[in-house]
């Protein structure tokens, strides 16, 4: 149907052919999500008309064909000035219940939303969505957004958590995320003045039907239980996304501290969760893996305080569940094979950080990862076990990444050097002990405890045969200058240095070496004399 057609009628038309004209419309573009260039003048038009329909008492069944409408046009950054105002952002707000910059009584609000019918609840989440689309593509609502203290009404109906509607709850938790994520200025208000956090907290006790056996301590899911709804699952992650955006700086404060423990808590218990797609559960937990990389990393002994089944005590009777559920995701992540950056970094940094700060943590993952050396004829990146995987990573083309797999496995080592080198080689470590300022070994700044790791009879063994540089076994090769005479020796010798040397002037290498700190340095500086004790006795 023609635009230009539809803009002209809607000026005029009752209340039943305006219906009837942004039907057609809607239904020719629920699919369009790229538009003509030339008519943005007319969908600038047709966005004042609908918001000034959505302006009148109309039917709740014409203000829902309408606000399809607008969120088809909301798709179209170009066209929002109109909606992008105080008076189009308080519509829309009204027509979504979120009575932005008010703080109506709570009751009354959760009456109206068991009374309204399915057409008025349709209204509110298409109010919902446009908001979301306004919010994501306009600068200038996201300011208004906060003029009219959307934020207010947001916060009012996740108070309403325990009875709205699926669609109604995830379209709030959207919204609300992407106001966290665009305005930073809003999180410190949705945190300090609007107690966001806890809200955010007991919707997902809600939805993920938590049950508290302990001050830090959720029930177990039980093992026969059906998995998580994938409509639970949607408004869990939406959650966890909004939480997430509040606990990117941490204010601290013992309230603080209380509900990220509460947190981790919830989020153990989201790991030993289900969904009933395998895809969804993974995403479901990265999105917790995230989460838990924000708190601090005191409170991931929530994690493993858990009473053990059968009373196992071989990490110090703490529970390794969770643990293990973050393993099994870096394993799938790692076996992936793209896509590191997002999807393996967040889990690795987090098994580290963890592994850090908590010894039965390190104590377990090591057990995992790094077993006891046995045979040793393999290079460490070659193979299909966590360890040569990791070791892959050590050399992978992204920085992060690298960085990332190597200091996990440094401090698997508890940051020793030497360990280190025993599972990775010389030759894959060498980034991270350049970063550190390593290369003369040594240990890092981190103080861990003193049991030390015994090794097995065939690495000892082996050991003396080990090339350090390659970090195995390496076949005896034939000696190239075996048969030369001393004349050819030293000619080669003199050859190469000509070469090094015709290489170093021209800056296309620069030699170096290793300070006495472990960092490196131009070979000249490395090799000048210390300076003499200007105190000692000499002849």
């Amino acid at each position: 149907m023609d635009l230009n057609n539809i803009v002209s009628q809607l000026e005029n038309a009752n209340e039943e052919e305006i219906e009837k004209l942004l039907l057609q419309y809607n239904r020719e573009n629920s699919h369009t999500f790229s538009f003509d260039q030339k008519e943005e003048t007319l969908r600038i038009k047709l966005c004042q008309g609908v918001l000034s329909v959505l302006g009148r008492q109309v039917q709740p069944s014409c203000q829902k064909t309408c606000l399809e409408t607008l969120r088809i046009l909301s798709r179209d950054k170009r066209v929002l000035g109109p909606v992008a105002t105080r008076e189009g952002m308080l519509i829309l707000g009204g027509m979504a219940r979120l009575n932005a910059g008010e703080e109506g009584d709570e009751n009354q609000k959760s009456s109206q939303e068991d009374t309204q019918t399915e057409e008025e609840e349709r209204v509110v989440v298409e109010a919902l969505k446009c908001l979301c689309n306004v919010v994501y593509n306009s600068p200038a609502a996201q300011q208004v957004s906060v003029d009219v203290q959307l934020a207010h009404g947001l916060c009012a109906i996740l108070r309403m958590a325990r009875t709205w509607h699926h669609e109604v709850g995830l379209f709030t938790l959207r919204l609300l995320f992407l106001l966290s994520a665009l305005r930073p200025d809003v999180r410190g208000v949705l945190r300090r003045e609007l107690h966001a956090m806890r809200l955010l907290t007991e919707v997902l006790e809600h939805t993920l039907d938590v049950s508290w056996v302990g001050p830090y301590e959720a029930a177990r899911p039980d093992p026969q239980a059906l998995p998580m709804p994938s409509e639970d699952n949607e408004r869990t992650m939406e959650a966890l996304k909004a939480l997430f955006n509040l606990t990117l700086s941490d204010t601290g404060g013992e309230e603080d501290d209380h509900q990220f423990r509460l947190i981790a808590a919830i989020l153990r218990r989201l790991l030993m969760l289900k969904t009933e797609i395998e895809e969804k559960t993974e995403e479901a937990h990265s999105h917790a893996i995230n989460l838990l990389n924000n708190l601090p990393v005191s409170c991931l002994d929530v994690l493993i305080d858990v009473p053990v089944q059968g009373g196992l005590e071989i990490y110090g009777g703490k529970n390794m569940d969770a643990v293990q559920m973050l393993i099994d995701f870096m394993e799938k992540r790692m076996d992936k094979g793209s896509n590191y950056k997002e999807g393996l970094t967040p889990v690795l940094s987090l098994l580290t950080e963890g592994s850090r700060q908590h010894r039965e943590i390190r104590r377990y993952i090591k057990a995992q990862v790094l077993p006891p050396l046995k045979d040793v004829k393999i290079r460490p990146e070659i193979g299909t076990t966590t360890r040569n995987k990791l070791v892959r990573l050590m050399t992978h083309v992204d920085m992060g990444v690298k960085q990332t797999a190597a200091e996990f496995l440094f401090v698997l080592c508890k940051e020793s050097v030497d360990n280190l080198l025993k599972y990775t080689g010389y030759g894959n470590a060498a980034g991270l002990l350049v970063a550190r300022g390593l290369l003369a070994g040594g240990r890092g700044e981190t103080q861990y405890s003193e049991d030390e790791d015994s090794d097995t009879e065939e690495y000892k063994t082996a050991k003396p045969f080990i090339n350090p540089i390659t970090g195995h076994v390496e076949e005896p090769m034939p000696n190239p200058i075996e048969e030369m005479t001393e004349e050819q020796k030293e000619y080669e010798a003199q050859k190469l240095v000509n070469m090094f040397d015709k290489l170093s002037r021209q800056n296309v290498i620069r030699p170096m070496g290793v300070m006495p700190d472990g960092t490196l340095a131009p070979l000249e500086e490395t090799l000048c004399d210390p300076p003499e004790d200007s105190g000692s006795d000499s002849d």
